[in-house]
């Protein structure tokens, strides 16, 4: 992609920065956290000191103080060498953090977003539940106010960082007869669940936040990709929130998520063309050192029509990805953009990394290689943040609403 088209020179900065240290400090771990299924606290510190963990938001909220397209390029460069250390800054920025910088009032944003975007604390957001996933109105977790306080039940399913976090969206049910309009936003607060490696790094746990009793994570997911980040249950028993960590108004709790979703869509898109694009690099790479019949494979047709298609492929769902951001960052609509970018490149991440494996042959049917490792990690960028099922419904609704005029 034309470089000039999108990126100004910071746009350019940040991609070296973030190829620098991915190819340093990543490359060499990604396959043991992964085989191992281990958070990376040390490079999470080494993001968190980088900048990465706030890389959007305002210098005077602990941010880095770049834009949208920024973020996209930082998370695109990590998945292209590990796509568990990139949803970790996309899922601590996008989901943990954004609500509260978007919807939180002036003081929960001072209370909290320093925390989150310094990378001295991690972020998640509550919303999937055992019978709310692609749902997102069928939220069974209740709020019940009650002198000064919400009481929350229930729990929820499928959360990034539910247990090495400490910050965390949730959304519950504060009027169970007034449908989507009655469900609301909280922040609440509880510890890492790896207090010993978070002390034992510096980062991670914040004294300054209360635990609140009841609210806990659940066991561990066994995932078959993205396997060094942290994903788990979110269990609410009568956890007493302050009636001040209601983020937002009482009953646009659905509305806000949907938009929180949106930016979450463009994110995952390009986490997608991150994996794509590493794919491609190792294929490149293999094909140009393995000979089969006296000549290296990339002298083949077959292979060259592969890499081709990748390549090209890969370049479409680029422009999709950083112009989607860009109508974000004007403040122009993007919903159906995002996704569209959502579905093009999550798909391509499997089409892509499964090429990548059949060039490589049986080595890449081995852990010797990663890209068995890049085609697990696809797999759930087609399911994450709305399936490839729901963009395609997300799509059609903005294509009549735009028929209807």
């Amino acid at each position: 992609m034309h470089d000039s088209l999108y990126f100004n020179d910071s746009h350019l900065a940040v991609r070296e920065m973030v190829r620098a240290f991915a190819l340093e400090h990543v490359s060499p771990v990604a396959a043991h956290h992964d085989a191992e299924s281990s958070f990376p606290w040390e490079n999470v510190k080494r993001m968190g000191e980088l900048g990465l963990l706030g890389v959007p938001w305002a210098e005077e909220l602990g941010g880095a103080g770049f834009d949208t397209i920024a973020f996209m390029i930082a998370i695109e460069e990590l998945a292209r060498i590990d796509a568990s250390h990139s949803i970790t800054i996309s899922a601590h920025t996008t989901l943990g953090t954004s609500p509260i910088v978007y919807f939180g009032t002036p003081e929960q944003q001072q209370r909290f977003v320093p925390l989150l975007s310094s990378g001295q604390v991690l972020g998640g957001f509550g919303l999937t539940e055992e019978s709310a996933g692609s749902d997102a109105g069928g939220t069974r977790t209740t709020a019940v106010k009650k002198d000064g306080y919400y009481v929350l039940n229930g729990s929820k399913r499928f959360i990034t960082h539910a247990g090495v976090g400490e910050v965390f969206v949730v959304t519950a049910v504060t009027d169970p007869s007034a449908g989507t309009r009655g469900i609301s936003s909280f922040i609440l607060t509880k510890e890492t669940c790896d207090l010993e490696a978070c002390r034992a790094v510096g980062i991670g746990h914040s004294d300054a936040l209360p635990n609140m009793a009841g609210f806990r994570a659940g066991k561990k997911e066994d995932k078959l990709g993205w396997r060094a980040s942290d994903t788990r249950e979110l269990l609410f028993d009568n956890v007493e929130v302050p009636a001040e960590n209601l983020l937002g108004t009482e009953g646009l709790g659905f509305i806000n998520f949907m938009k929180t979703l949106d930016a979450g869509r463009i994110g995952i898109a390009a986490l997608s063309i991150g994996i794509a694009q590493g794919a491609l690099d190792e294929a490149l790479k293999y094909a140009s050192m393995r000979k089969q019949f006296g000549q290296a494979i990339v002298s083949f047709q077959g292979v060259q029509f592969q890499l081709s298609d990748m390549a090209t492929e890969i370049e479409a769902g680029r422009h999709l990805v950083y112009h989607a951001a860009w109508l974000s960052q004007q403040g122009l609509p993007f919903g159906k953009e995002a996704a569209m970018a959502k579905l093009f490149c999550s798909e391509l991440a499997m089409r892509a990394t499964i090429k990548a494996i059949q060039i490589h042959g049986g080595y890449g049917y081995t852990k010797e290689y990663p890209v068995e490792r890049y085609m697990r990690d696809a797999k759930i960028c087609e399911i994450g943040e709305g399936t490839s099922e729901i963009q395609r419904i997300v799509i059609a609704r903005h294509l009549l609403k735009e028929l209807a005029g």
